[in-house]
């Protein structure tokens, strides 16, 4: 199997060994892989072939580009400036049932650099806390399940993607922050702050209230349908909620 791959400092055409790093005291097991973080300005995640038993988190520790903890599946990883890709072997769907009990593989990215997520292939058992992550963007492709993300303060409008249908997905963010989401294909037991949808069809545009003034906000979108799924606010001191309103 091929290993987690770098690119040569001096010629970014030529592919080194991904620098791997001892395990610190107390540590047991696996490996962490790491690359410097160099001159890049801003970081990009992708996993090409899915991400399953993933958790991906935010990490004001991590001095590098990312730190990254793989359980028995060991991908292909690739590094090319800013860019980290993560790439599995192919399973069939029964091969998978051979990793339940295997530990999730972890990626912690640098906080110092705005990030983009994305996720090519499908997701499962994926959970993301990009608590203090500067967020550019974030996609899942693939079709969706058992997801829980946690979404920092966004600058900006940043766009949120699920595409081929989402089941058991869980996305929160900060207290006070405007979200929309956009949703065709259907939707059954769909939460979107105080709004509960038991089942629909067709399409959806629900806003949070404020939506449209907000700088910075975030724009889901969903195709494919959903079944469980829920968009909420992390509860905070603020008393009172917003209202949503169907758009047009």
């Amino acid at each position: 199997m091929d290993g987690p791959v770098g690119t040569h400092p001096m010629n970014p055409r030529n592919t080194i060994p991904a620098r791997r790093k001892p395990p610190g005291d107390g540590e047991k097991g696996g490996e962490d892989f790491t690359a410097p973080l160099g001159s890049a300005t801003s970081g990009r995640l992708r996993f090409t072939k899915g991400a399953h038993r993933v958790a991906v988190r935010a990490d004001s520790d991590v001095r590098g580009l990312y730190l990254a903890r793989f359980g028995d599946r060991m991908p292909t990883v690739g590094v090319r400036g800013g860019l980290v890709t993560i790439r599995y072997p192919r399973f069939q769907a029964p091969d998978w049932l051979n990793y339940r009990s295997e530990h999730p593989a972890e990626v912690a990215l640098n906080v110092r650099i705005p990030w983009d997520i994305d996720v090519r292939g499908g997701a499962s058992r994926f959970v993301a806390d990009l608590s203090g992550l500067r967020l550019g963007s974030l996609s899942l492709d693939g079709g969706t399940s058992n997801i829980d993300m946690l979404l920092p303060t966004p600058s900006g409008n940043v766009a949120v993607v699920i595409l081929g249908g989402a089941s058991n997905v869980a996305i929160s963010r900060p207290e006070g922050v405007a979200a929309r989401l956009r949703l065709h294909g259907g939707a059954t037991n769909l939460t979107f702050d105080d709004r509960r949808i038991g089942a629909t069809g067709g399409e959806l545009d629900l806003r949070s209230r404020g939506y449209e003034d907000a700088v910075d906000r975030y724009d889901i979108a969903v195709t494919g349908g959903a079944n469980n799924m829920s968009i909420e606010r992390q509860r905070g001191n603020r008393e009172g909620a917003d209202r949503d309103q169907e758009g047009e």
